[in-house]
């Protein structure tokens, strides 16, 4: 409970009285300070009383019409609130969050004075992307003679989600072709319980008479077995590239803006299908996140949060150069072998060196998360590689180590082409250099349990087939 300044008042006359009935002898006076005080006391005992019964019967709801937008939307946000009579003065004021931008606290109030509910809506704007959540709305009480009063919050605390801007025209696919990839429960090629038929089989001692399938028993005058395909539900793992390569492009429609679109779509739909979810972003310094596949929906959270705060490491983006595989190295030497020229002496010894290329490979930050964190897993698990055409060694090796123990092995892979500075002039040389991703893009694809997707901007894409027809 807080006293307000009529109270402070109050209590300072009092005590004056009291004083002044001391230095003058004037008993009289007291009894005008012994009355100030009982009234105090008087109000005080009653605020209280009241005080309860409003909280027994107060009610406050903060709405909001939807808890997943878009960032910079405005959306509406509704203060209501209702209370039995009561002569206190209540006013119930609505929070912001932090992350959102709203009008002053005089907008956001409404003052409640019986069952009649009071209601108040104002805009609310969400320019930061993330999870944001309401506090309670803060209540106010004061007696009618403005001599006490008590805050305390009351009412619903909702989340919002706020998602990036969708990126212009995603596409994903394969060759300029649109495809669709499904997730869900997987078949294991076993046979026992389950769901699905599979076939049947002859009755041996100890077979369930459950088991019995009695439409075939009855068919073949013998006891017949329905085996059941075993389902599992299988991990999904995600491994998603952030280097400064992936800063490539306009605000908001960078590389890393549109891989992160299909890897929010993954996640959501593992999740649709109950499959243990795992995530490991990978930035130029190395592993970032590491969160193990798992079915809890807090992780769950945290990945979608990852997802949607992860940022590109390093700063910008800059074009690089190709890595040249070690088998490339090794027919250039050959070329070379006869060359007895300058520059045949001088460049021949660094092709004759594979230690290099090995060396190389084994630093790349997602090929060491890879074979680190897959092998500590164990078992099979599906693994989805975001990243770009930059490092094309390195993500070969990757897709090796991650299809190791049977595993299968998505890449969704944004070309470099599609997202260079300066827009698509020269589509002409625009077409080749795409010709060039895809022919990598269908060499990887070629490994065994191996899809590789392409992912950017269709209208981009288009316009550089468009050049190549």
């Amino acid at each position: 409970m807080e006293v307000t300044r009529r109270f402070t008042a109050l209590a300072g006359t009092g005590l004056a009285l009291a004083a002044l009935a001391l230095l003058f002898e004037r008993p009289v006076l007291l009894v005008s300070t012994a009355g100030i005080g009982g009234i105090l006391l008087a109000t005080q005992l009653m605020f209280v009383g009241r005080l309860r019964r409003l909280d027994a019967s107060l009610a406050v709801d903060l709405d909001v019409p939807r808890t997943t937008i878009t960032a910079d939307e405005t959306v509406p946000v509704t203060l209501s609130g209702a209370t039995a009579e009561t002569p206190l003065g209540v006013t119930v004021t609505a929070p912001v969050p932090a992350s959102a931008e709203g009008p002053g606290e005089d907008a956001r109030r409404i003052e409640i004075d019986g069952p009649e509910p009071s209601t108040v809506t104002f805009d609310t704007t969400w320019p930061v992307v993330g999870q944001s959540q309401f506090d309670a709305p803060i209540v106010r009480v004061t007696d009618p003679y403005g001599l006490f009063g008590e805050t305390f919050t009351r009412g619903p605390t909702p989340a919002v989600r706020v998602e990036p801007h969708v990126t212009r025209t995603l596409h994903v696919g394969q060759g300029g072709d649109t495809a669709l990839a499904t997730f869900g429960e997987h078949a294991t090629d076993e046979l026992g319980d389950g769901v699905d038929p599979a076939e049947l089989r002859q009755y041996v001692a100890g077979d369930s008479a459950g088991d019995i399938d009695w439409k075939a028993t009855a068919r073949l005058n013998e006891p017949y077995i329905r085996e059941h395909e075993v389902e599992t539900d299988r991990r999904t793992v995600l491994f998603v590239d952030h280097r400064a390569g992936l800063a490539t492009g306009p605000d908001g429609e960078t590389k890393l803006d549109y891989i992160r679109e299909v890897a929010l779509t993954l996640a959501e739909q593992a999740r649709a299908f109950d499959d243990p979810l795992g995530l490991y972003t990978v930035g130029d310094e190395g592993l970032t996140t590491e969160q193990d596949p798992s079915l809890d929906e807090k992780r769950f959270r945290l990945i979608q949060d990852t997802l949607y705060d992860l940022q590109a490491t390093g700063g910008h983006g800059e074009e690089l150069e190709e890595t040249r595989s070690p088998g490339t190295a090794r027919r250039a030497s050959t070329r070379l072998q006869g060359d007895r020229s300058a520059f045949g002496t001088t460049l021949r010894p660094y092709l004759d060196s594979r230690e290099g290329y090995v060396t190389q490979i084994a630093s790349d930050p997602l090929f060491a998360a890879a074979r680190t964190h897959l092998s500590a897993l164990g078992g099979t698990a599906l693994t989805v590689v975001f990243t770009d055409d930059q490092h094309r060694t390195e993500l070969r090796e990757t897709v090796k180590v991650a299809r190791q123990g049977g595993n299968s092995v998505v890449v969704f892979l944004t070309p470099h082409v599609l997202f260079e500075s300066g827009g698509l002039s020269g589509l002409d040389a625009a077409y080749e250099r795409y010709a060039d991703f895809e022919s990598f893009r269908r060499d990887l694809a070629a490994l065994d349990r191996v899809t590789v997707y392409e992912v950017g901007p269709g209208d981009r894409l288009e316009a550089v087939l468009s050049a190549g027809r």
